[in-house]
């Protein structure tokens, strides 16, 4: 299995490991907005988010948004190609196709692969500039303060 198969599979057990008490949505396989941000590490607001923008459908039970083991992973891919740095309207078309329990990782096209390493790697060269001008800036503003501290 490679990482990113395992990180979809790891993260969907995190979802569904056995709480304490659990409750009998989490008894049929079923957790909370709260318990898939946590498991996930973002916020219920990101899911919502989400949900608005049509990557999630999770079950509605009155004002409760209740989410499956299939939410889980689609998460998991939803986050791992934000990483790669592909737009939510990319990552829907990538998923249009997707299968719960496939454990592949995001489909991506060759191509859209070849197309986004240039990307990223641009976007590197201008963080990387970025933090050597606020290093530039934050090295002025200690000289600026070390010599009104002399005089």
């Amino acid at each position: 299995m490679d990482s990113n198969a395992h990180q979809v599979n790891s993260t969907t057990t995190e979802c569904f490991e056995k709480s304490e008490r659990p409750n009998s949505a989490e008894a049929n396989g079923i957790v909370t907005i709260a318990k898939l941000a946590r498991a996930h590490g973002i916020s219920s607001r990101a899911l919502r988010f989400y949900q608005d923008r049509g990557l999630l459908s999770p079950i509605r039970r009155g004002r409760e948004r209740l989410f499956a083991a299939a939410d889980c992973e689609r998460l998991a891919l939803i986050l791992q190609g934000r990483r790669l740095g592909f737009t939510l309207t990319e990552l829907r078309q990538m998923l249009a196709g997707w299968r719960p329990g496939a454990g592949i990782p995001l489909p991506i096209g060759r191509g859209k692969c070849v197309e986004q390493i240039p990307l990223l790697e641009r976007q590197r060269r201008d963080i990387d500039a970025a933090i050597t001008e606020l290093r530039r800036i934050y090295t002025r503003m200690f000289m600026a303060s070390e010599a009104s501290d002399r005089g």
